[in-house]
């Protein structure tokens, strides 16, 4: 379609709520969105400057638009959700359906039967749920089991074949867990109060089950019946304890939906809890791949839609991190305090935890996918242009101001590049000068990249604050690598990260996978530097008068060390005894050395 055509289109578009369709030239379509105003939103895709590059590769694809107008911006969402499980539109988060998840079924029956299922047949039977954790449904059919004497059979009980004797009861009768209505020892009204207490059970309300066995306790003791009073009691002390479980928060919180979202670089994890007198009777975690760059809000709102079309929910009120748009059907409450608030921050909470749990799996599973999620992570983090997939860390170390040396550890993709890792002995400065020596190794390592036309980093940390930092700005201001590199200091008491040029210090998350990172790097810097440290005293110590003899080296000084100790023992040691170690010429040397002084 000609680029007039597609003008004109925009042009012409209402400013109405609805649904828009992206399509490319072959007719594939490319994206579905909802808007309040679709002239608006649509217009802004072709004006506005895009960050993301996927936004702008989908927007020069874009060849032809189609819209729906709809009345609501709740009929927008509910449009827009369902068009996108149906395409599947390439730039789209994808969503899954939700066929595999358990119900609890009362089943549409005289005497219903109350049973888990995995099909939803559109038979009047009620269904409850769909659950996301089959130990959920098992917890509740044994908790109902236990209080109340259902059947289990799937006979016809109507009244005509119970009237001409066609059954007769069974084991679960003669073990007291059924009354026995196949043969009319249970009516159907008494059957039926039994089914209502558990409807109100299955929507988290205890209230009713527990005042009627509170009644009929009371009555039985009345009447004198202790063992039957003392039965009932031990249902009420089941039920007590199930809702003392399941409450978290003040039984006045009822028919209420709380979402929360988590988000990194590459995915969101929108929480879903549903409340009933105080209790959750529903939770479930929705992971969403992005797609453009897509905003917490834009992501936020299509998962509650999907969760709510999911769950069958009809909650009037929900509470969320912030403001979302989801028409006039449902009062959006952001909590600020209270026992709101608390519900809200436990939704988050599981947001986060079910994000690390995700984050361990793929780590173990699909490496690639969590060194790609780290690198883009940490590009974000520190404000880079681009991913840092090469890293390099430098280190200082002199003890006591003797043999000064320093340490350039690399990382790639986000692990130790143990061969790539360098030691320098500072040569130009004389004493214990950090900052000098710090602009020495810089200078030396990227000359020598340079050089041999070897890779640069894409980013450069520098263990130490903004001295150090200025010092290694010098020497890559000298190499002309200005700006070519990423370059950043980490002080160490409070792990402040100093950019060139900004004197406010950026503060990481401290349990942020990048500042992990970082310290991973500044820590492996520092022990790769000190081990080089302490080799060089060591051989520095070999130095003795020993090696002042002609004739004799460093691996004499060892064996002969090895053997008698000290150099005081060797200088007084016999002939043959040297000789015995190092042969007859070196004895000799070293004997002569000694007896001649």
């Amino acid at each position: 379609m000609p680029k007039t055509e597609l003008d004109i289109q925009l042009k012409t578009l209402p400013n109405e709520p609805g649904v828009y369709q992206y399509f490319d030239k072959e007719g594939n379509i490319l994206y579905v969105g909802k808007a309040k105003n679709l002239k608006k939103r649509v217009s802004s895709y072709f004006t506005k400057q895009h960050d993301s590059g996927k936004t702008r590769v989908l927007v020069k694809k874009i060849a032809d638009i189609k819209h729906i107008v709809v009345n609501t911006e709740t009929d927008a969402l509910l449009l827009e959700n369902n068009l996108i499980k149906k395409h599947r539109p390439r730039y789209n988060v994808l969503l899954k359906d939700d066929k595999s998840y358990p119900w609890i079924c009362i089943k549409k029956e005289r005497f219903p039967r109350v049973f888990s299922t995995r099909r939803v047949i559109k038979d009047g039977s009620e269904y409850f749920g769909p659950y996301t954790s089959m130990k959920t449904v098992s917890t509740l059919l044994e908790l109902i089991r236990g209080l109340f004497l259902l059947r289990t059979c799937n006979y016809d009980l109507s009244q005509e074949k119970i009237d001409a004797g066609k059954y007769k009861v069974c084991l679960e009768y003669h073990l007291g867990n059924c009354k026995g209505p196949c043969e009319g020892l249970e009516t159907e009204a008494e059957y039926h109060s039994n089914i209502e207490s558990i409807r109100e059970i299955l929507k988290g309300n205890f209230k009713s089950s527990l005042n009627q066995f509170k009644a009929q306790m009371k009555a039985f003791a009345v009447d004198m019946q202790f063992e039957d009073a003392q039965r009932i009691k031990e249902k009420i002390d089941v039920l007590e304890n199930y809702q003392a479980k399941s409450t978290i928060v003040n039984p006045k919180i009822s028919n209420v939906d709380v979402f929360s979202i988590v988000t990194d670089e590459s995915y969101a994890y929108i929480n879903f809890l549903q409340l009933s007198y105080g209790s959750i009777i529903r939770s479930h975690t929705l992971e969403i791949k992005k797609k453009l760059d897509e905003t917490d809000k834009e992501l936020l709102e299509l998962a509650i839609t999907e969760i709510r079309q999911r769950f069958h929910s009809n909650s009037k009120e929900i509470y969320v991190p912030f403001k979302v748009d989801l028409g006039e059907d449902v009062k959006v409450t952001v909590p600020k305090l209270g026992d709101k608030k608390r519900i809200l921050e436990l939704s988050v909470r599981n947001a986060k935890y079910y994000r690390l749990e995700q984050l361990k799996q793929v780590k173990i599973v699909d490496p690639d996918r969590h060194t790609n999620r780290v690198m883009a992570q940490m590009k974000v983090d520190l404000r880079l242009s681009e991913e840092p997939r090469h890293i390099e860390c430098f280190d200082n170390s002199n003890i006591q101001g003797t043999n000064p040396v320093a340490a350039c550890v690399v990382f790639k993709n986000g692990k130790p590049s143990k061969k790539d890792y360098r030691h320098f002995n500072i040569k130009t400065v004389e004493g214990p000068d950090d900052f000098a020596s710090m602009e020495e190794v810089v200078y030396r390592r990227y000359k020598r990249l340079l050089d041999e036309n070897q890779p640069l980093p894409q980013l450069i940390i520098i263990d130490g604050g903004k001295g150090q930092l200025s010092s290694a700005l010098k020497s890559l201001d000298a190499l002309d690598l200005r700006g070519k590199i990423a370059i950043i200091g980490i002080a160490k008491r409070l792990e402040e990260l100093f950019y060139p040029d900004d004197p406010i210090p950026l503060y990481l998350d401290k349990k942020s996978e990048t500042l992990k990172i970082i310290q991973q790097l500044r820590n492996e810097a520092h022990r790769f530097g000190i081990e080089h440290h302490r080799n060089k005293r060591s051989k520095s110590a070999l130095n003795t008068e020993l090696e002042t003899i002609p004739g004799i080296g460093e691996k004499t000084v060892v064996e002969l060390l090895k053997q008698f100790k000290s150099v005081k023992r060797i200088s007084i040691a016999s002939l043959t005894d040297l000789e015995a170690v190092v042969g007859l010429s070196r004895a000799q040397k070293i004997h002569a050395y000694y007896n001649n002084k």
